[in-house]
């Protein structure tokens, strides 16, 4: 079985922004009066979308946030990802290597955006995806449910079952095996994940090996 296509979730596969991102989320909370630790919103919400967020903010605060809120709090993120933001390690040797073998990429994320274009930019690796980046934002469909990886396939002739999947979430787990695609479940970040049904990789370096045995399987 050849692959058509490799689809590469963003923060936390190609991007190590989840830390920083965490810490934004709890200080903006926080000034509006929750005490969340930055370590427990990492866990809490790990893959998913800033409603989310908003949605249990709320119901702990008993009222709404701020209309500027979101705007606020994307400012300030956006601020420290253009200079805090560092590349997964070992990312770019790894996309060296799935070049090497001939296949295609794209980048499929839940993030708007502005902030992969942001993250990806700041780290040298947005030109590698240039004209294929989607967003969950441009389609509202959000993982786990597997429009978003569909899409991507289709928009670039590939077929599902001979598409492979980089993620480091649950979330995006259940949306690979959703769309019935081969998944691939990046666990460097030390996170405890249940990764059934899915090829573990525990450094990006190794990752082209993986996708050669996927290919000849």
């Amino acid at each position: 079985m050849a692959l058509d296509l490799v689809i590469f979730d963003c923060d936390g596969v190609l991007v190590d922004s989840e830390t920083i991102t965490a810490r934004t989320i709890a200080e903006s909370v926080g000034a509006a009066g929750l005490p969340w630790e930055a370590e427990a919103v990492a866990v809490r919400f790990r893959g998913g979308k800033m409603k989310d967020v908003m949605a249990a903010a709320e119901a702990e605060l008993g009222t709404t946030l701020d209309e500027d809120f979101v705007p606020r709090f994307r400012a300030r993120l956006y601020e420290r990802l253009a200079t805090e933001v560092e590349a997964i390690p070992g990312i770019h040797a790894a996309l060296d290597g799935v070049e090497a073998l001939g296949l295609p990429f794209c980048v499929a994320s839940n993030g708007p955006r502005a902030k992969m274009e942001a993250t990806l930019g700041a780290t040298d690796l947005l030109a590698r995806f240039e004209g294929r980046v989607f967003t969950a934002y441009d389609l509202g469909v959000f993982k786990p449910n597997p429009g978003l990886f569909l899409h991507a396939a289709e928009s670039l002739g590939a077929s599902p079952p001979r598409c492979a999947v980089v993620e480091d979430t649950e979330t995006g787990l259940r949306a690979i095996h959703a769309a019935g695609m081969h998944a691939v479940a990046y666990v460097g970040h030390g996170m405890d994940m249940d990764t059934t049904g899915a090829e573990r990789l525990d450094t990006m370096t190794d990752l082209p090996g993986v996708l050669e045995r996927l290919a000849h399987a």
